[in-house]
């Protein structure tokens, strides 16, 4: 049956430097291998944001993290890490990462690797996203032209999200500006055997 996959928080708390991290840890899977490299792909990933963020930055002053699961079903699995970091100055900095993997095999995917091989999904995407940021009047910093072949992404509510870092395409008001974009738009392009096919039927 496709359940969906197991998860329980891990923490990493540390007081007197104010850090407060949460993060997925997958169980339960029927393939003991497999879990342990999807866990250590998320351990991995939220080791680099916190070192990105000053996690031995003597000037640091607050840290907390905490993580959402987009979408759980059907053995696939895409989640996001967020981490929050204060070094001092005028704000402090968020950095989010999502992970997207099939359950049954441990593949972890990145955003070209959802397509066919020879699918013109870059400017397939740019264009529905250039179109939103107009629509939407999001605040750029210079002209957006492209997104890139392994642009950050989680998969949610039948649709695959596009989203970027902050101070990538816009200035800190603008946050994380991210455009959802239904399978069901984009069917023609993708991989038969990825997650978006999976995730394609409504049913």
């Amino acid at each position: 049956m496709d359940l969906p996959v197991t998860i329980k928080t891990k923490s990493l708390i540390i007081p007197a430097l104010n850090i407060n991290i949460m993060y997925p840890e997958v169980t339960e899977l029927y393939n003991p291998a497999i879990q342990m490299y999807i866990n250590v792909k998320i351990v991995e990933t939220l080791n680099r944001m916190l070192l990105d963020l000053g996690y031995h930055d003597p000037n640091l002053k607050e840290m907390q993290g905490y993580y959402e699961i987009k979408t759980n079903e059907r053995r696939i699995l895409s989640l996001s890490l967020i981490v929050y970091s204060y070094t001092g100055g005028a704000h402090g900095l968020t950095l989010i990462k999502s992970l997207t993997f099939n359950a049954d095999t441990g593949k972890m995917y990145m955003l070209y690797e959802l397509f066919k091989p020879d699918a013109p999904f870059v400017g397939r995407l740019s264009a529905i996203i250039s179109q939103k940021i107009g629509e939407w009047k999001i605040p750029l910093i210079g002209d957006f032209t492209s997104i890139r072949r392994d642009q950050d992404f989680y998969l949610a509510d039948h649709s695959l999200v596009i989203y970027f870092q902050q101070y990538e395409i816009s200035p800190y008001v603008a946050g994380f500006p991210y455009f959802p974009i239904p399978i069901w738009d984009i069917q023609d392009l993708i991989a038969e055997t990825g997650p978006l096919n999976t995730l394609l039927p409504f049913t």
